[in-house]
């Protein structure tokens, strides 16, 4: 416990020691500047230190997956498999901290529970579970976007007699279903990753689905050595082109074809070919997949076909092929022999739309059709995203004004980077900016040297507040707000849109026109001297 009476004056408190919090370190000690990290774990990584449920893997491919600001990084770090397993991802946070010699202005095992602007002084009181207390020029909120589990609520849970497991919190022992009978609440991405390798050892392994998503084979391997070497030698190019991509969701030109352009047998064939490549990649076999209801019909029609292919009980297939949302508009997932799961003898499906589960049993879980028993559940259920960690600690900036308060209706923010009001406080791919719509890396180096850029700007000209202002903030929640609704993403009810917490505003949090376009915006305001900033001393 520190010492409660003692204020550690520094020049940037980060919370967070995921990626963008490793990031932002390096780059204020860069600075010469004092910074400190607080992280709630007992070791650095964020998603990849709490995210350790069976199958948990990065859906971005491995060779982009990873930091281009020193190259000796790349150089030096050699992936293992097109998708990188979480207990990699963790590996390579913990060698990208190390070979900088980060940790010492880290610590860990820490909450921030409040941080207060001060109007008097200018700076922000940042106090944590431990009983620290900070004195900081900047806060810098690098707690990712998916960082906060949406614990179970059902009624019972404390007097189920087995144990339970929430995919966002998993124990770091890791835990064997070897001869249980099991259930796995909940078809997300988590869920759909999972569920391969629980049925693999469980006994019975029941899957209680509400919304059934789609998802798209990874088509994992293992990287040769060649791909490697090539890699090392063309990564910096394909990043600066894939800082600038803007991706067809965007409903600007595209490079590819539009789904109704081609006739019927053209457009299954080039259907075919990006499922054979797989993952993410699905997305982009035509350039109106997400903007044009009829083009998205192609492309989910196209998947259901696949599912009833290869479930083989109809029945099943229907009910993991009966999507209601347009392809994409819920996070895209994908896959390791999900569907094929649901061939297994020991694996059964249940519809928890149609008959939800009404309480926890001591024995197991009942739904408004039939009871069950079960030795272990697993909560695939997701997390509050994009505002969940923010909210979660006390907020204050201007006059004691809360965070809380004023997303009350919703995020609002300039760039996914600040909130009017709240001087020198920055949020690392905050509501508002591409983050969880791109490679999160990407979008993390890119807002981490905005920041970086800006607070170096205010030192050379001895300014000491940098806020956005009200005017430019709410041309920017208009704009992304126009943006996403020119697109199909509005029409499902996901967590980009905050429908899967009760209570929690319906609003599109990210944006919808990809990091090129951002980027290139961050760039004009940046060279404008800060247009839509306030800057003071």
């Amino acid at each position: 416990m520190a010492d409660q009476d003692a204020t550690r004056d520094i020049d940037a408190l980060i919370v967070g020691a995921g990626f963008a919090g490793i990031y932002m370190l390096y780059r204020m000690r860069e600075l010469g500047m004092t910074a400190h990290v607080v992280e709630a774990g007992s070791d650095v990584g964020g998603t990849w230190y709490w995210n350790r449920y069976p199958g948990a893997r990065c859906d971005i491919e491995s060779l982009a997956y990873q930091y281009s600001f020193a190259d000796e990084i790349q150089r030096e770090w050699n992936w293992s498999e097109r998708y990188a397993a979480q207990p990699e991802l963790l590996r390579y946070a913990q060698f990208v901290t190390d070979r900088f010699g980060l940790r010492s202005d880290m610590q860990f095992n820490t909450r921030v529970t409040s941080a207060h602007y001060q109007d008097d002084t200018g700076r922000w009181d940042v106090q944590t579970d431990q009983g620290d207390r900070f004195s900081a020029r900047y806060c810098i909120m690098a707690t990712g976007c998916l960082s906060v589990p949406r614990m179970p609520s059902y009624p019972g849970l404390e007097d189920f007699e087995g144990d339970w497991y929430h995919t966002g919190e998993w124990p770091h022992e890791g835990v064997d279903f070897t001869g249980l009978r099991v259930a796995v609440v909940g078809t997300g991405s988590s869920g759909i990753q999972s569920i391969p390798l629980i049925a693999e050892q469980a006994a019975l392994l029941t899957v209680f689905q509400r919304t059934p998503n789609f998802a798209i084979p990874a088509h994992n391997r293992e990287l040769t050595q060649d791909e490697r070497d090539r890699n090392k030698d063309a990564f910096q190019r394909l990043r600066r082109e894939a800082e600038y991509f803007i991706p067809a969701r965007s409903g600007g030109p595209s490079a590819a074809p539009r789904a109704l352009e081609v006739d019927d047998g053209a457009r299954d064939e080039r259907y075919q070919a990006f499922w054979d490549m797989g993952g993410l990649m699905y997305m982009g076999a035509f350039g109106d997949i997400l903007v044009d209801q009829a083009a998205n019909d192609t492309a989910a029609e196209f998947v259901r076909r696949k599912i009833f292919s290869i479930v083989q009980d109809p029945e099943t297939a229907a009910l993991l092929a009966a999507q209601d949302f347009p392809l994409g508009t819920k996070r895209l997932c994908v896959d390791t022999g999900y569907y094929d799961t649901f061939n297994r003898p020991t694996v059964s499906l249940v519809n928890i739309r149609e008959h939800p589960i009404e309480t926890i049993t001591p024995a197991g879980l009942r739904t408004a059709a039939e009871e069950y028993e079960f030795d272990a559940i697993v909560f695939a259920t997701g997390f509050d995203a994009m505002t969940g960690a923010l909210l979660a600690m006390d907020i204050r900036g201007r006059e004691g004004v809360s965070l809380r308060d004023e997303w009350r209706d919703g995020p609002r923010s300039y760039l996914g980077l600040q909130v009017a009001g709240f001087p020198n406080l920055f949020t690392i791919t905050g509501p508002g900016s591409p983050s969880v719509l791109s490679n999160m890396l990407i979008s993390i180096e890119q807002h981490v040297d905005f920041i970086s850029d800006c607070l170096e700007y205010l030192r050379e000209r001895d300014l000491g507040t940098v806020e956005a202002t009200p005017e430019a903030q709410g041309r920017w929640v208009e704009h992304c707000r126009d943006l996403g609704e020119r697109t199909l993403y509005p029409q499902a009810k996901s967590w980009y849109m905050g429908a899967n917490i009760e209570g929690k505003p319906r609003v599109f949090m990210p944006y919808v026109a990809g990091v090129g376009i951002y980027r290139k915006k961050c760039d004009a305001i940046a060279t404008a001297g800060y247009e839509g900033f306030a800057l003071s001393r």
